[in-house]
Parts: structure tokens; sequence; C-alpha cells
């Protein structure tokens, strides 16, 4: 397989890199430096999903839509490995951790931390600056993580045009550790220190 299974009506805004595996379908948006990861699948057959500009979809993410929801994933965010998206809107600078469930209509505000494993039941609404642990899934501590998170979507933005040129090791080279202490500081002045 040399290239993603891509349905005719998605729509791609010069994202950074789509693995081969990908399987997208559907009403689908792909925004500017976004980046889709091995065996990534999205649905849209009703409604729409949007995954917005910097934003990484980690390997064995699954995104649907959900019961008249869209799937809304915004700027700067990290969808982690085995994530599941189901019909639910995700604020600017978020990072979902590893397993995490997140069903329909739910609202996680920007800024916010999902930990791994959690599940946000249907309707939870999660105000923005917020770590969100457990099943079902509540806030545990008010932070604005922006920066951080920004941060690592710009890691994976990095890779992501790396491997879209074949090149498999940036992350390792003394020059992008510079890169990324510049980043970090350019972060924390637009966002504040403590984000």
């Amino acid at each position: 397989m040399n290239r993603p299974l891509l349905g005719p009506d998605v729509k791609l805004y010069n994202p950074a890199y789509i693995h081969p595996s990908a399987l997208i379908y559907g009403d689908v948006t792909l925004r500017d430096g976004c980046s889709v990861w091995p065996n990534v699948v999205m649905r849209a057959e009703m409604y729409r999903i949007d995954i917005g500009p910097n934003a990484n979809i980690q390997d064995f993410v699954m995104i649907h839509v959900g019961d008249g929801a869209d799937a809304i994933v915004g700027a700067n965010c990290s969808i982690t490995h085995h994530v599941t998206l189901h019909g639910c809107t995700i604020g600017d600078n978020c990072l979902i951790g590893i397993g995490a469930t997140i069903m329909d209509r739910c609202v996680i505000g920007e800024n916010s931390i999902v930990a791994g494993g959690a599940f946000l039941k249907e309707g939870s609404v999660i105000p923005p600056n917020s770590i969100v642990m457990g099943q079902p899934g509540k806030v545990t501590k008010t932070r604005n993580n922006a920066a951080a998170n920004a941060l690592n979507a710009f890691l994976y933005r990095r890779n992501a045009e790396s491997y879209a040129k074949g090149e498999y090791r940036v992350w390792s080279s003394p020059a992008f550790r510079d890169e990324i202490a510049t980043e970090m500081a350019r972060l924390k002045a637009l966002y504040g220190e403590g984000a």
C-alpha cells in the first residue's frame, strides 16, 4: 500500500503527513500542518470531521461522527495512540492521552489534558485549562497547559514533515534540541510562563 485510502469527499488543506495505512472516508477536512499516523481510521458518513492546523492524530486512533454530532479537533492538538473520539469537540492546544475515549457531544475546553485511559461519557463539558482523569472522566486539576501541549504538536509537525521526506530520526539530532528550546521560549512568551 503506497497511499492512504481517502474517500472522494475528503478535503486536504496542506496536511504535513498522512501515513499510507490511514483510512479516511466521508466529509473529513485535514488542515495545514496536521498529521495522520499509522492505522488511523476516520469515518464521517453523516456530519463531519475537521482536524485543525498542526494537530496530530497518532497511531491507531479512531475518529467517528456521533449521534447528531460532528467530530472536531482544534489547532495544536495531540490525539495520542489508541484514542477514540466519537462525535465530540476538542478545543485548541489539547492533549488527549493514550487509550482515552471521548463520547458524543462532549466538549473539551482549550489548553486541557485528558489523561490516558479516561472515559468521558456523552455530553460531558470540560472547562478550559483542565486536567481530566478517570472513568467517568472528571476534572482533577486546573492549569493552563497551552505551551506544553502546543510544543508537543510542534514536535509532531516537524516529525511529520521529516517523515514526508523519508527521514525518520529528526528528533534525535542535536540541532533539533536547539529548535525545541527556541520554540518553547516562543510558546511561553505567547501563552504565559506558567502555560
